[in-house]
């Protein structure tokens, strides 16, 4: 893409210290010499409350005609736990197929980069099972994993691409010895898929020991795939390993079609309104948004910029962060 192509891109800033953090993030792309053509969307628990909204048709339609979505975080604390988490992120993975949940894990201090490619659209987050006999004594509740061979297949092969860009090296994660089905068809593929890749040195952990890995040796570790689930929980866990959640930004990615970006942190209402949020984690979100793009100089000047600012981070308002990632651009 040329350096002065526009893109396109749908913010939608949310709830909480969404749209503050999210704000910066576009002042530093600003900076940074990117120009953006943004249309903002006012989606999330408080467009909620107000008239029923999470997220129509329309919207989606839109968003297909986007080159990104940016996205600050969603969450309120006067709405039903998962009115918003399904009706409005999982719905968008799953109707955008946001199929590819990358999440990048680097030291502060140098010691470990690692990223986690969680498959984001099957296993326990697809929705499958329900209730017999609810509200009795004698209640059964089912909760099913879906694993396709398409979705799982996809999921590796990125894998295996983004290993052969870094240092040539993948873990599978998953519980086979328990989660026979599922597992054995992560397996198969895996190995199948292997065999393409003769350059990629490949491993396997079982997830409770990639657990106590990640705390006692991440070093192990260039790229690791994994399903829906235990990405879930591997990621967050990464992010504690890394200094710290608030920091980690993530992208949801369709390789064919419109991506999302957003921090992993959520809402925060506590600390809502008074501009203090640490914006690093959506300034780095808005870097994997301008890798996506195709701006990439762009990018690695806002993520060493960001980089170099963390460890000074801590008591400064939301501004100021920005301000002194701005300052090193």
């Amino acid at each position: 893409m040329g350096e002065h192509m526009t893109h396109r891109v749908g913010i939608v800033g949310g709830d909480g210290i969404g749209p503050e953090v999210i704000a910066q993030g576009l002042r530093v792309i600003e900076a940074a010499g990117v120009e953006l053509d943004t249309v903002d969307y006012d989606l999330g628990g408080a467009r909620y409350l107000a008239d029923g909204t999470v997220l129509t048709d329309e919207i989606l339609d839109e968003w297909r005609g986007l080159d990104a979505i940016y996205l600050g975080a969603v969450g309120h604390p006067d709405v039903t736990p998962g009115v918003i988490e399904r009706g409005l992120l999982l719905r968008m993975r799953f109707v955008l197929d946001l199929y590819i949940n990358y999440r990048p894990f680097v030291a502060p201090d140098g010691g470990h980069d690692f990223v986690v490619i969680r498959e984001n659209t099957e296993g326990t987050y697809a929705g499958e099972g329900g209730f017999l006999r609810k509200d009795t004594p004698h209640e059964v509740a089912t909760q099913g994993s879906v694993n396709t061979r398409l979705g799982v297949e996809r999921a590796i092969r990125y894998a295996f691409e983004l290993a052969t860009t870094r240092r040539n090296h993948l873990t599978l994660v998953h519980k086979t010895n328990v989660l026979t089905f599922a597992g054995d068809l992560w397996e198969r593929t895996f190995n199948e898929v292997a065999a393409e890749y003769p350059q990629v040195e490949t491993a396997y952990n079982h997830v409770d020991a990639a657990c106590i890995y990640f705390v006692q040796d991440p070093q192990r570790y260039d790229v690791i795939v994994t399903d829906n689930l235990f990405g879930d929980i591997l990621t967050d866990l990464g992010g504690a390993v890394s200094g710290g959640i608030g920091l980690a930004p993530t992208a949801n990615l369709n390789p064919e079609g419109v991506s999302m970006f957003e921090p992993v942190h959520g809402s925060a209402p506590d600390i809502a309104g008074k501009g203090i949020a640490n914006p690093l984690a959506a300034i780095l979100s808005g870097a994997m948004m301008l890798d996506h793009l195709g701006e990439t100089d762009a990018a690695n000047r806002i993520r060493s910029a960001a980089e170099s600012v963390a460890a000074d981070s801590d008591g400064k308002t939301t501004v100021e962060v920005a301000d002194l990632v701005i300052g090193k651009l």
